[in-house]
């Protein structure tokens, strides 16, 4: 949806930026696709996420944020697909799913017995390997005090 949001007060690019992450079920070559900042605003006002200040100047910055996480998240998948012996040279995404609300079982863990601060945000990736094989990775992100940079 490229059209802007009912309380929106200026005007969002619309342009859309390929990934590098390629597309389960599709031709050779195909990709993801990134949503514009105007999408991106659109589904936080959706969401009701627009209330903790985040406004129309801030979304090119957090569009670049969102796409980095999401490449370096999808690098790191390969890694460990790697890392359990696969040999598939191309696999793909088939679907994702973010899932802010959830916990996953590690972060539960993590949380209340360990102490550790809750993720804040999750994200159920579906990795289609070549020989058709499907699987799940959960992903749990979580905020890291000692990189943020002031």
């Amino acid at each position: 949806n490229q059209i802007p949001a009912p309380s929106q007060k200026e005007a969002l690019p619309t342009d859309r930026v390929s990934s590098t992450i390629p597309k389960g079920n599709a031709g050779t070559g195909e990709t993801w696709t990134y949503p514009s900042p105007q999408m991106f605003f659109n589904a936080l006002a959706r969401k009701g996420k627009l209330e903790d200040g985040t406004s129309e100047q801030d979304m090119e910055s957090v569009v670049a944020l969102h796409n980095n996480m999401n490449e370096r998240t999808w690098r790191k998948v390969m890694e460990w697909e790697r890392a359990i012996g696969s040999t598939d040279e191309s696999p793909k995404l088939l679907k994702f799913m973010g899932r802010p609300s959830d916990l996953s079982p590690k972060a539960l863990v993590k949380h209340y017995l360990l102490g550790h601060p809750l993720p804040f945000d999750r994200h159920d990736w579906t990795v289609q390997r070549s020989d058709g094989t499907e699987v799940r990775y959960v992903i749990d992100y979580y905020y890291d005090d000692s990189r943020a940079k002031t």
